[in-house]
């Protein structure tokens, strides 16, 4: 004759789960005791100080926006044309004081890279959401950029398109159309 069934689960079955229960417990009452993190924006200077281009014109935050003005020089402009005008910004958003900038305030929503003349006409201007980089895809945006300063000649021009295609799908972006031919 078997025994009825319990309702009860026999002590062997319910020493696991009840370990289980105070494991999960304690995991919870670690996380709940973290101190949260530090999502204070930094100040117009302390975004400055991740920026020494001496290209980089300022660095000011705009709500929880850095943006960073760089000059580009006209005779780059008039090197490269449009194509070197739309590389402009990449070199300085997916440069290592963007990420370093992002990682150290966790409060800063993106990133923006304007490009202007020496006369202060805007070039160029990308934004750089927080959430668009992971690690392996900041090591990809690096690598780009530093193939577009590096490579010569007919190289070069490859290496800075895949840079402007590989920004123009990972950021807003806008051209000053007197400047840049789509």
């Amino acid at each position: 004759m078997t025994p009825a069934p319990s309702l009860f689960p026999s002590a062997g079955r319910l020493r696991p789960r009840l370990a289980l229960l105070a494991g999960l417990a304690g995991v919870f009452t670690v996380a709940a005791c973290e101190e949260p993190a530090d999502m204070a924006l930094p100040t117009d200077a302390a975004a400055a100080e991740y920026y020494a281009s001496p290209s980089v014109q300022s660095v000011e935050m705009n709500g929880n926006v850095a943006v960073v003005t760089v000059v580009q020089r006209s005779s780059d402009l008039q090197r490269g044309g449009s194509l070197w005008a739309k590389m402009g910004p990449y070199i300085h958003i997916f440069s290592p004081a963007t990420e370093e900038l992002l990682r150290d305030h966790p409060g800063l929503a993106g990133v923006r890279v304007r490009t202007v003349t020496t006369s202060d006409t805007e070039v160029a201007s990308v934004l750089l959401e927080r959430s668009t980089l992971n690690d392996i895809t900041w090591k990809t945006a690096r690598n780009h950029v530093a193939h577009a300063l590096t490579d010569e000649g007919a190289e070069q021009v490859r290496s800075i398109e895949r840079l402007v295609q590989y920004g123009e799908r990972r950021t807003s972006h806008e051209y000053n159309s007197a400047l840049v031919r789509r």
